[in-house]
């Protein structure tokens, strides 16, 4: 039986003879069905029409899917002792991306921001002896492909090791996570924020919405939240959700300006 995948999303889905009914993340306020009607591809198809991509991003190593698919999303591979820390996810892993990553040391891990970002985690976690998926347990409830290599953790903090460690800053999920990795940037810090908080075009800010596609704002508790989150971290760099959507320096600096400016226009 065929494994599905949303093409909207980009969420992989369990095997199954029929296509599944809905995909609970695009039908959730904070994404969107696609105006042609809930569409889907399965493993396979989606193989044949797109092909896994890497290049540098400041520093890291990305991966996508080209010709663009779903939101778009990139993955970002961390460099840490015993292998890569994968940096959220996306809908497809072909034997060539998994034989380039094994060439940068394996996969140790994969964490994800949000359920926006799920894509094929199990695909992944398979492919290097279903390394542990780290993803909030705030958000389990969206997981489209249950794999028991995946961690929910809780709390406001989770170490994957001495440089990594996983923040929960809330707002656009629940269990929205951001991850600080303390030898980035030359040492001086990094902190990959997916759009959790979101990094403007003028790659010198960031801001927040609970929906990005559907204009949702968040309030002043959820922006308060997330600063309060990464203020005890050291950083001088922000990588954001898409290729070239990053803060290459003075990014603290940068984060705390667009909290000011965030609370500043949405106040009375």
């Amino acid at each position: 039986m065929p494994l599905w995948t949303c093409e909207q999303c980009g969420a992989q889905f369990p095997e199954t003879a029929a296509r599944p009914p809905a995909c609970s993340i695009c039908e959730d306020e904070r994404q969107y069905v696609n105006w042609k009607g809930q569409a889907w591809l399965t493993r396979e198809e989606l193989a044949e029409r797109h092909r896994l991509v890497w290049r540098d991003d400041l520093g890291l190593v990305g991966l996508a899917l080209e010709p663009s698919f779903a939101i778009g999303q990139r993955a970002l591979l961390v460099p840490d002792r015993g292998g890569c820390v994968m940096w959220d996810c996306v809908p497809l892993a072909t034997a060539e991306a998994i034989a380039h990553v094994r060439s940068l040391g394996g996969l140790k891990a994969i964490a994800i921001s949000h359920p926006h970002y799920y894509g094929a985690v199990a695909d992944w976690s398979a492919a290097f002896d279903n390394a542990p998926v780290y993803l909030h347990g705030d958000d389990a409830q969206w997981v489209t492909r249950p794999y028991p290599s995946i961690v929910p953790w809780q709390g406001d903090s989770h170490r994957i090791s001495d440089d990594i460690l996983l923040v929960r800053g809330g707002g656009h999920f629940a269990g929205a996570t951001m991850l600080h990795w303390r030898k980035g940037a030359d040492g001086r810090g990094a902190l990959l924020t997916g759009d959790i908080a979101m990094v403007a075009m003028d790659r010198r800010s960031v801001s927040f919405m609970y929906s990005y596609p559907n204009y949702i704002p968040l309030n002043t508790s959820a922006v308060r939240r997330l600063a309060r989150a990464v203020e005890p971290l050291a950083y001088d760099r922000i990588y954001g959700a898409w290729w070239g959507k990053n803060i290459a320096s003075d990014a603290r600096a940068a984060f705390d300006r667009s909290v000011q400016r965030y609370l500043a226009a949405i106040s009375d």
